[in-house]
């Protein structure tokens, strides 16, 4: 719900942190998150994204590559039920898209979630969330880039009838004798150009292939119910209730993105505004698209036939049709489609490094802005290298379920820092509010523990490594190098 909300009050004055603990627990207020947006190293960002640009921004780091590439992965284990799986996860991502829309209403910065968790709960956490953040952002470009290959490979054998070989195309072990992704590496690199070119480009370009990939899902919905087949459903849920939770738990993977506007905050026109209802709006259309895909996708083919399938909906488009001009063109429609999720999630990922650099937790250097783009050009360099390189070795489902974990726990944490913030600042300004009071909050939180512990223990494990590398960059670096910890001097 709207809500214009009660005049500016003054920020409670901060008491000096003693001890420890005090350190850790230190936050950084509101008035001035908002008050250092935009601001960077040797420039400022530009604030030039409308309401139309953030929602295209949230719909083009969501949509594609879990329709596109995971549902592949996801069908062997939840049998038809795989559509109740998307709405499983859906409703995890709904929840959590509230209290995002609460947020960045309230907290317009480039930090999303990492920011929030410094207003509410302190800099610890919003370390570990920003941490989290970068296994989102980071490690599902390099899973997006995966998927890429698949299709661009697919799109290449219907028109010109030759396909780049496995050694070339597939990370180590998913192919005999592979040894290195090309096409993963290849996309990270083009979307790395287009972002240096600055934000309202970066935009504009985005949206044409949003545009592009919704035609492209339209498209195969239309031809892919007319090999509908009910006896597909026959047997529903053939492996249980915990086979629809361990898809759901995957295909979370298909929802990260719609968090992608909450890290323009400092780039949008009218964030207070703009960005709630972007958020919104883009989880509304990616959820009504995702599950209608995924019915029409188990109505054409038994779901047994996904196991092992590449390029999944453009093979069921060639087997519906008889022939391969239609999946050869859902194929064009996916290289595109997929292109703008690695822009625009990469866009997402460099940001939140961009607002803990301004902070002190992370080196300078992923907070210099160039003054003749606007843009944090080293820090995009980066990001885009580091990705390149993790999506030319790693295995794509490796890559999905790392991606999911750390989602699901940034996710949690910004339904926490709801409530906080609603305890601690009750008549601080808000445009958009959760409805029924804490109860959305909680159930964010609930599904999102949920959803985490449906993940396997081998997930778990790797994100322990990482919370670990963390907390031991935190305490050797940032705690010392933080803003808040030199002002204190």
């Amino acid at each position: 719900m709207l809500d214009q909300g009660a005049p500016p009050q003054n920020p409670p004055s901060p008491r000096a942190p003693t001890g420890l603990g005090g350190r850790l627990m230190r936050r950084k207020p509101v008035e001035s998150l908002v008050a250092e947006g935009g601001q960077g190293e040797g420039g400022s960002l530009r604030r030039s994204l409308g309401m139309w640009q953030l929602t295209m921004i949230s719909i083009g780091a969501t949509l594609g590559t879990g329709i596109f590439v995971v549902l592949g992965e996801s069908v062997p284990k939840a049998g038809p039920a795989v559509t109740l799986s998307f709405v499983i996860a859906g409703l995890t991502a709904l929840f959590s898209a509230l209290s995002y829309a609460e947020l960045a209403g309230s907290i317009p910065v480039a930090g999303s979630s990492y920011s929030y968790a410094y207003a509410t709960m302190g800099e610890l956490i919003a370390w570990i969330c920003g941490w989290c953040l970068v296994l989102e952002y980071g490690v599902s470009v390099a899973a997006v880039a995966v998927g890429w290959g698949e299709y661009l490979n697919e799109l290449l054998d219907g028109t010109i009838g030759v396909t780049i070989p496995d050694v070339l195309s597939a990370a180590p072990g998913e192919a005999d004798g592979a040894i290195v992704n090309l096409p993963g590496l290849l996309v990270v690199l083009l979307a790395m150009v287009f972002l240096l070119g600055g934000a309202k480009e970066s935009a504009r370009a985005n949206t044409i292939m949003v545009i592009v990939k919704i035609a492209a899902l339209v498209l195969f919905c239309s031809i892919g119910f007319m090999g509908f087949k009910s006896g597909n459903y026959a047997d529903f849920m053939p492996l249980g209730m915990a086979g629809v939770s361990a898809a759901g738990a995957s295909l979370f993977f298909s929802y990260i993105g719609f968090d992608a506007a909450s890290t323009a905050g400092e780039e949008a026109k009218n964030p207070q505004r703009d960005l709630p209802r972007a958020i919104m709006l883009s989880l509304i259309i990616v959820t009504a698209l995702y599950v209608l895909v995924a019915a029409v996708a188990v109505g054409a083919w038994n779901w047994k036939d996904f196991e092992g399938s590449e390029a999944t909906l453009a093979a069921i488009m060639n087997d519906v049709s008889g022939q391969t001009f239609f999946g050869t063109l859902l194929a064009a429609g996916a290289v595109i489609s997929i292109a703008s999720v690695v822009l625009t999630v990469l866009y997402g990922q460099t940001r939140v490094l961009f607002a803990m650099s301004r902070d002190g937790l992370v080196p300078k250097a992923f907070g210099k802005v160039s003054k003749k783009t606007g843009t944090p050009r080293v820090n995009t360099v980066i990001v885009s290298l580091f990705c390149g390189a993790l999506a030319s070795v790693i295995p794509l489902g490796k890559l999905v379920d790392a991606t999911s974990i750390g989602t699901l726990f940034a996710f949690g944490l910004v339904n926490i820092a709801v409530i906080v913030l609603r305890r601690t600042r009750p008549d601080m300004p808000r445009t958009f509010r959760v409805p029924l009071g804490w109860l959305f909050p909680v159930l964010g939180f609930a599904f999102c523990a949920y959803n985490m512990f449906s993940l396997d223990s081998v997930t778990w494990i790797v994100f322990g490594v990482w919370m670990a590398v963390g907390l031991v960059f935190y305490f050797g670096y940032g705690m010392r190098r933080s803003r808040l910890a030199t002002a204190e001097k």
